[in-house]
């Protein structure tokens, strides 16, 4: 009889839990989509959730409300930044956060300088300026910045995998450098400012350039500009 009474108390308790949280999910009146207030992360060992501004009457102001500025260098980007590169909205990437971000799976880059960084970013960002990958990167600082990626310098190659690798990055498919090895290279979303920021296009060209399989980059092309007119979650940086 008492362990009936107890799973009964447990039962009701339980049932109360699943009411507050479908209550608390009702309250929401400004969420992601339906059903779905907000998206958990980490960003800098501490727990985010990801939601929508709940004032309906808020604006955009500062540098995101901009419409125009001058081009170059500041010029519309491509809804498709290279063959192959896959390009995504919001839903992708808060996708991209819980299926890949937070099972180990997948980076999501923020692609600016430290500058832009500093001021907010996208929670569970890390930022990894456009410029580490390019020509006139130090080797080392590009060596590392691969690393954060899963890939590492190649100890010894075959003339076949040079070949091959040159035959790639000529149509167009990344390849054209067999000194790095992409077997565990992650999966990456690469983001900057918005629609009209060249700086993770930029990176995203360098990585093809390198040979980092285009099927496993996405490019959020909307950037923070499409983000903050969503009212998603903005986060800046400790200690920033």
């Amino acid at each position: 009889m008492m362990a009936f009474k107890k799973r009964g108390i447990h039962f009701l308790s339980m049932a109360a839990g699943l009411f507050l949280c479908a209550a608390s999910v009702q309250a929401v009146e400004v969420n992601i989509r339906e059903g779905l207030p907000y998206v958990s992360t980490m960003h800098e060992g501490k727990a985010v959730e990801i939601r929508r501004i709940q004032d309906q009457d808020h604006l955009l102001t500062g540098g995101v409300s901009k419409t125009s500025r001058k081009c170059p260098p500041f010029c519309i980007q491509p809804a498709q930044v290279a063959p192959g590169v896959t390009t995504v909205g919001e839903l992708e990437v808060l996708k991209f956060i819980e299926k890949k971000l937070n099972r180990g799976k997948g980076i999501l880059i923020d692609a600016r300088t430290p500058s832009w960084y500093k001021k907010g970013t996208i929670p569970g960002s890390v930022n990894i300026p456009f410029t580490s990958f390019g020509d006139d990167q130090d080797d080392a600082a590009k060596a590392a910045a691969l690393a954060k990626l899963g890939v590492t310098r190649k100890t010894s190659s075959s003339f076949f995998e040079d070949a091959w690798s040159d035959l790639q990055g000529m149509m167009g498919n990344g390849g054209g450098s067999s000194e790095w090895d992409f077997s565990k290279a992650k999966e990456l979303t690469l983001w900057c400012n918005g629609m009209w920021c060249g700086q993770s296009p930029h990176a995203i060209h360098a990585l093809l350039g390198l040979g980092y399989p285009a099927e496993k980059i996405h490019y959020y092309r909307g950037g923070m500009q499409d983000w903050m007119i969503l009212g998603l979650t903005v986060i800046v940086p400790a200690g920033k």
